[in-house]
């Protein structure tokens, strides 16, 4: 393959870290040409001697001088004109978008209106502006290659397969650190136990979304949006194994599934050589040592929040993008120890019913109802 070149936003965070690692791994095959974060400039800056981009950027504005001091030489944009830059950049020819948040989704637009490939690691670009993205998309003829792992498995799956012959697919989930749990206890769990997720290292938000099952719904949501189906053609199951990435089955009753060990470089490495697949130094699957792989269904009423995200997408228009801000919120005010963890799901629901939705939404109206869902619930939570 010829080098790709790539700007990655969100570079420090745990999806853009381990992209960072990908790139090393594959020894020239791709470069990095831009790199931008939030506020964490010392890892970036860290990550900008190791892959001499020709632009770095800090979503916050007051640590754009330190980060000038730390790396002369290097042009150095901030604030959101500062991430749009790296997703725009005329030397890339692919941008990974792993912002965590609504932050993700005007970069990756600007990324598609730039012309660029998209490696999409943020799920709420699709979830909260899934149908104006895709128009885009659409209008640029541009690749939008799935990085989440349940997603990349459903990309794979589909591979030289008519999209029409499509029954369904299915999305595995651990189940997350309560899959087991009692219902009526899930009020008492700590911020800690949320975050000791029995099979994933992910950042903090995500690991959250996984404990109460949201980043499964906004899954089903993200899937409708990249692989053009309908809320009933998306099945869950929990899968506690992580073998199974997901699955999809066709008009005559076949079901492809794609396995692999749980671990995030596969489907990056995928995203950034698709369409080859390049050798990646791991061991052979062991069929013989598991023993069983094992398939229920969800418990909605210990993950009532499962339940919203398909309310969501069955309402379609605004209400995927009540969801997704509401349920940043309620994570940050957990997180923050200033509610309880069912609390989350009661957060969501309250800002849904009091929705009207708008069906045929814009950007600009999208980003609206972003910012007056998350200062409402800001003022009553």
């Amino acid at each position: 393959m010829s080098i790709r070149r790539i700007a990655l936003l969100g570079s420090t965070g745990s999806i853009g870290v381990t992209t960072c690692e990908v790139v090393r791994a594959l020894g020239g095959r791709v470069e990095i040409v831009a790199l931008a974060t939030g506020a964490n400039v010392e890892a970036l800056a860290a990550q900008a001697r190791t892959f001499n981009p020709r632009l770095v950027a800090v979503a916050d504005e007051g640590r754009a001088a330190e980060l000038r001091a730390m790396l002369p030489g290097v042009e150095v944009a901030a604030g959101a004109d500062g991430l749009n830059r790296v997703a725009c950049l005329d030397e890339a020819d692919m941008v990974v978008s792993a912002i965590v948040g609504a932050a993700g989704i005007v970069p990756t637009v600007e990324a598609i209106r730039a012309r660029k490939d998209v490696a999409l690691a943020n799920k709420e670009a699709l979830v909260a502006a899934g149908s104006v993205v895709m128009d885009l998309v659409r209008a640029y003829d541009v690749k939008l290659i799935p990085v989440d792992s349940e997603h990349s498995a459903v990309f794979q799956c589909l591979q030289g397969n008519d999209r029409r012959s499509v029954r369904r697919i299915v999305l595995t989930a651990s189940g997350g650190p309560f899959i087991d749990i009692e219902p009526e206890a899930l009020g008492g769990v700590t911020i800690e136990q949320a975050l000791s997720h029995p099979t994933w290292a992910m950042g903090e938000k995500i690991t959250i979304d996984s404990a109460t099952m949201m980043n499964k719904g906004l899954e089903v949501i993200e899937a409708m949006q990249l692989f053009g189906l309908r809320p009933e053609q998306i099945d869950v199951v929990v899968h506690r194994q992580s073998l199974v990435h997901s699955m999809v089955e066709f008009v005559d009753g076949s079901i492809l599934a794609q396995l692999a060990e749980p671990d995030m470089r596969g489907p990056i490495q995928y995203a950034l050589t698709w369409p080859e697949r390049v050798e990646r130094p791991v061991e052979p699957f062991d069929f013989a040592s598991r023993r069983e792989l094992t398939f229920e269904p969800p418990d909605l009423e210990r993950f009532p929040c499962l339940a919203l995200a398909y309310e969501a997408a069955n309402a379609g228009g605004t209400m995927p993008t009540v969801l997704n801000a509401a349920n940043e919120v309620a994570v940050d005010l957990f997180l923050a120890g200033e509610i309880a963890f069912t609390q989350i799901p009661e957060l969501i629901g309250r800002s849904m019913k009091a929705h009207t939705v708008n069906p045929n939404p814009e950007i600009g109206d999208i980003l609206r109802v972003d910012a007056e869902v998350r200062k409402e619930l800001q003022s009553v939570a």
